[in-house]
């Protein structure tokens, strides 16, 4: 590869990470504007197919993406060309949207019992194999978007559980849920912080279950 080429490419990574970052940016600030109000904790409704589509979409380009850059960056500089981004990018949030359909088909209102016990078995997933495995793949190089997808939602399903459990709508534990999914990505598995990662989830889910006033938003206010 000549001088020529690296500078190339270094400068098409630099700007995908650049476009990637204020893509989740942008998403941010529309999913701050598009759940404001309707966080009720483990009450919160879903809303219509439509609204739901348009509300998930970018909260996950807001959580996910500032993940992802990394893998957009290898992506941008062994291709040599920026328009190999928004395809990677795209087809990694289609794999996303694919997985709302299945939360919109399966979410429920529930109660504070139902919402620790989910977030329970979400932390208990964080010491799976097939946790472990999704994550190693995660932060691999990857072929496609679509791959780089199904393995970060292998990997993260836990984490949006919890989300799902304790607050859909809340802005507060999408951050919560986005910083560690972030760390995650970013950081390769190591016992010494998964597993109180992991015991905290639990812990969290037992709060929740027998003292649900105590975690921030679980309950509406009376």
């Amino acid at each position: 590869m000549t001088l020529t080429e690296h500078v190339t490419r270094s400068t098409t990574s630099a700007t995908a990470v650049a476009a990637t970052l204020g893509l989740a940016a942008a998403a941010w600030i529309l999913t701050a504007r598009q759940t404001d109000g309707m966080n009720m904790g483990a009450a919160t409704e879903l809303g219509s197919f439509a609204f739901f589509v348009a509300a998930w979409v970018p909260m996950m380009a807001a959580m996910m993406l500032p993940g992802a850059a990394p893998t957009v960056a290898r992506c941008a500089r062994s291709d040599g060309h920026a328009r190999a981004v928004p395809l990677f990018v795209g087809s990694y949030l289609a794999v996303w949207a694919v997985a709302g359909l299945a939360v919109y088909a399966l979410y429920r209102p529930h109660g504070s019992t139902v919402a620790g016990a989910l977030t329970v078995a979400a932390g208990v997933y964080e010491l799976t194999p097939l946790k472990r495995e999704c994550r190693r793949r995660c932060r691999a190089s990857v072929r496609s978007g679509f791959e780089f997808g199904l393995y970060c939602v292998g990997s993260s399903i836990g984490l949006m559980v919890v989300l799902l459990a304790l607050g859909a709508m809340s802005v507060l534990w999408m951050v919560v849920v986005g910083v560690v999914a972030l760390a995650q990505k970013l950081l390769p598995p190591t016992a010494v912080i998964d597993v109180p990662l992991a015991s905290a989830i639990v812990a969290l889910g037992i709060v929740a279950a027998i003292a649900p006033s105590s975690i921030p938003g679980l309950t509406p206010p009376m």
